[in-house]
């Protein structure tokens, strides 16, 4: 583990040129003043990005679909997700891992369908392994077959609750020690029947494990919840006690204020996947409501079939300018704000640490250096902040550390063949 030196550190919510960053035991442990600074120092320092939503196996899928309805789009996934394989889900994660790095994640939160195979599992945690991401694995759970996704989940791809949540401590045993931890993906409120919501809670709370649970991107979670169980999503949720405070929702967009309330008073932290929802035509959450209704906000870039790429820096300045377009203010969701969110706006709920004004002694070095001198079409430089969130790109990511290791120098992945990879890729 390499310390960075003369670095300009966003930290204590401010920009401090010429420091050094001490780094021991894969933990930040220092910034001090660099002894003897350059004129341009090495670089701009940031906390890694938390992709807080994403389908790593979609990265096969780029493009599936396209301009058609969500439903019918999730039906084509769905065919491709039945067909996945150990070997082609290796290569999916490995790829969407490499391209996440490459633009300053070093957190993914990976939200698998439920699949009945350990060896597709054991293929994602290779993936982990090999390039050296840190990771949330969020095993798929379902208890409602229904071929038309309608009221239910793709019943060739369900198994029996207890046999789920028996690979699930599986898991934990294999990650047990490493970048990775174990979480619980429910595909959304229509997939999970009102006992297996008790289930999962129960076994949830038992063992710490985080939730991450789609909800509400279009009207149909209302919907279908209204005319098979005679409720809103959110409320048919709430019955059964599944809205906590280890719950991540993913989407939100047809999300009310009594229902932004709700989940503000159950702990609940929201993923917001504006590319996704874009690209999917499902609208745009209304995040500013959430954040003042005490909503915590987390960043994701969702799947590659649906954005179609993991470049977190794309979604860190969409996020911001669609909430501005859409409000009609330039003031919202400055640089400051925003990198709050993609750090750390939902990781009290995912177990991680908590991440706030940049980075910060005791937190996890898991660093993004950033040279604008990568790219002539950032400079010059008035405002480092505002340069990142407005022109910010992966060509100008140089090095970026997990757990102070360094996985990508010069832009380039110091544990994975790219080029190989790319082989693989074109052969498909």
């Amino acid at each position: 583990m390499a310390d960075l030196i003369d670095v300009a550190v966003y930290t204590g919510g401010r920009w401090l040129p010429h420091q050094d960053i001490r780094i021991q035991d894969g933990s930040v442990v220092g910034i001090v003043g660099t002894a003897e600074p350059s004129e341009r120092g090495n670089g701009h320092v940031i906390p890694g990005f938390v992709n807080t939503h994403t389908h790593l196996q979609q990265s096969l899928m780029r493009g599936i679909a396209e301009c058609t309805p969500l439903l019918e789009w999730l039906l084509a996934v769905g065919e491709e997700s039945v067909a996945i394989t150990p070997e082609r889900a290796y290569l999916a994660a490995t790829a969407a891992c490499l391209e996440a790095l490459r633009s300053g994640t070093t957190t993914v939160v990976e939200h698998m369908w439920p699949h009945p195979s350990d060896d597709v599992h054991a293929a994602v945690i290779q993936a982990f392994h090999d390039t050296g991401i840190r990771a949330v694995l969020g095993r798929g759970v379902a208890d409602r077959p229904d071929a038309s996704r309608k009221w239910g989940f793709e019943p060739r791809l369900m198994q029996p609750l207890d046999e789920v949540l028996d690979h699930v401590d599986l898991l934990r045993d294999r990650v047990d020690g490493t970048r990775i931890r174990v979480a619980l993906a429910v595909p959304n409120p229509r997939s999970l029947t009102e006992r297996g919501m008790v289930t999962l809670r129960e076994f949830a709370d038992a063992r710490e494990l985080p939730v991450s649970i789609h909800l509400l991107e279009t009207p149909t979670d209302d919907r279908m919840c209204l005319e098979h169980a005679g409720t809103g999503a959110v409320e048919y949720l709430d019955r059964s006690g599944f809205l906590w405070d280890r719950v991540l929702a993913v989407h939100c967009v047809e999300l009310d204020d009594v229902g932004q309330r709700i989940l503000a008073d159950r702990g609940v932290a929201i993923s917001h996947n504006p590319l996704s929802n874009m690209r999917l035509g499902s609208g745009v959450a209304p995040i500013p409501d959430m954040i003042q209704n005490g909503l915590r906000v987390g960043l994701g870039v969702d799947g590659a079939a649906s954005n179609d790429t993991q470049d977190m820096l794309e979604t860190f300045r969409v996020a911001a300018y669609l909430q501005r377009a859409v409000h009609k203010r330039a003031d919202l969701l400055g640089f400051d704000e925003m990198l709050d969110i993609a750090c750390g706006g939902a990781n009290a709920v995912l177990g991680l640490p908590a991440v706030s004004g940049g980075v910060q002694v005791g937190a996890p070095a898991d660093l993004t250096v950033i040279r604008f001198d990568r790219d002539y079409a950032t400079l010059p430089v008035r405002d480092p902040g505002a340069s990142l969130l407005t022109t910010g790109s992966r060509s100008i990511v140089d090095t970026v550390m997990v757990g102070g290791e360094i996985v990508v120098a010069d832009g380039r992945s110091t544990r994975v063949d790219e080029a190989e990879v790319t082989k693989e890729l074109l052969a498909l």
